[in-house]
C-alpha cells in the first residue's frame, strides 16, 4: 500500500488549457491538454485524474485548487464530494499556496511546452505523454532525495521519511 498524504493540488496553465494534478506526497503528476476551462471540462478532468491516482494506489482525501471559475463551480465541488473528497481553495492572489502544482506548471513550460519549437499544437500535445512518463518515472527531485515520484508509490512503511 502506498504511503500518501491524500492531498492533490490541481491547476491549469491559462494559455494552453493544460489541466494538471500533483500528489502532495509523491509529486506524481497527471496532466491533460483540453479544449477549454469550463466546469464540465474540469469535472471530467478530475474524474480521469482521480482514476489515474487510484491506479497508482493513491487515495485522494483533499484537493487544493486555485480560484479559476471552473474549479469554483458547484459541479466541480459536487464531483469531488461524490468521491468523498474535500475541496479546498487557495487564498486569492496567493499562488504559492498551491506551490507544488505551480512548480510543476513551471517545469511543464520549461521541459515540455517550450523545450523546442513544435510544428503544431497537436505535435506538442502528443509530446506530453513522454514528458509525463519521464517526469514521473525518471526525473530526480531534490525534495524526494534525488528519486523520481514513482519511487514513493510503492513505498514500504517508513522507507522514505
Amino acid at each position: 500500500m502506498a504511503e500518501t498524504s491524500g492531498v492533490v493540488e490541481v491547476s491549469r496553465l491559462h494559455t494552453s488549457y493544460v489541466h494538471s494534478a500533483v500528489d502532495d506526497h509523491s509529486r506524481l503528476a497527471y496532466s491533460e491538454v483540453l479544449t477549454d476551462e469550463r466546469k464540465e471540462t474540469a469535472a471530467g478532468f478530475w474524474e480521469r485524474a482521480n482514476s489515474f491516482f487510484a491506479d497508482h494506489a493513491i487515495t485522494v482525501e483533499r484537493v487544493l485548487t486555485d480560484n479559476g471559475s471552473c474549479y469554483r463551480s458547484k459541479l466541480f465541488t459536487q464531483t469531488l464530494a461524490r468521491a468523498g473528497i474535500t475541496h479546498k481553495r487557495t487564498r486569492p492572489y496567493r499562488p504559492q499556496t498551491n506551490g507544488k502544482v505551480e512548480r510543476f506548471n513551471r517545469t511543464l513550460l520549461d521541459e515540455w511546452a517550450y523545450l523546442r519549437p513544435y510544428t503544431s499544437n497537436d505535435e506538442r500535445t502528443k509530446a506530453l505523454a513522454d514528458f509525463l512518463h519521464t517526469y514521473n518515472h525518471h526525473r530526480c527531485h531534490t525534495a524526494l532525495g534525488g528519486h523520481p515520484p514513482i519511487s514513493r508509490i510503492n513505498n514500504a512503511a517508513g522507507q522514505y521519511t
